[in-house]
């Protein structure tokens, strides 16, 4: 795994030749252990690395289309597996045992806020605040170029006007950095790129 920007954060990926884009999993070492987001799959060194630092604790999904290899950290580290509850009923999420079911508005034990990303592909999608400002998101807001955000493209997205809400939403925080599931995240300025991207949209 890629140290980032804070010693308590790292990132590994799978690359994407469709889209020319990482596809990114990202691990916090928080107050109640490391909690992996939206895990891609994990190379041996990876894995190695992850039990060095004790293992996973917690899963969290962005939505049921980044379920990616929840299972394999499930199985792996007996990590639980938290999803957006407005996703229970999706295919992709019956086929795991989910132990918590989140709500946007949440705020986990350790800290962390679940944020609205609605108008997404999927029907609950979330992101997640971490204490100190660094949001982690799913398909929503992805990063194709580095240094600016942009946002799911109009064909795959249900309700535009909804998203850039969310993305509204989203900017009226304090984010320092924004942490992508799909392409090049930006670790300086969150909130500016944010609203950056909202500009280029509307």
């Amino acid at each position: 795994m890629k140290s980032l920007h804070t010693p308590e954060l790292f990132s590994w990926a799978v690359f994407d030749t469709a889209r020319n884009v990482d596809f990114n999993g990202h691990l916090w070492l928080g107050p109640t252990g490391a909690i992996a987001f939206d895990p891609m799959p994990l190379s041996e060194h990876d894995v190695a690395h992850i039990d060095a630092l004790g293992g996973v604790s917690e899963v969290l999904l962005t939505n049921a289309d980044h379920v990616r290899a929840a299972a394999f950290v499930q199985q792996r580290w007996g990590a639980t597996v938290s999803a957006p509850a407005a996703e229970r009923d999706l295919p992709e999420l019956t086929a795991l045992t989910i132990d918590r079911w989140l709500a946007p508005g949440d705020v986990l034990p350790n800290g962390i806020r679940c944020v609205a990303m609605e108008g997404s592909k999927t029907p609950g999608e979330l992101a997640f605040l971490l204490p100190g400002s660094v949001l982690i998101t799913g398909d929503l807001i992805r990063g194709q170029r580095a240094g600016a955000l942009n946002l799911l493209p109009d064909p795959k997205l249900k309700d535009k006007a909804a998203a850039l809400r969310s993305v509204g939403a989203a900017a009226d925080l304090p984010i320092t950095a924004v942490l992508v599931g799909d392409g090049q995240s930006v670790f300086r300025d969150g909130t500016a790129r944010l609203r950056e991207l909202l500009e280029a949209t509307t």
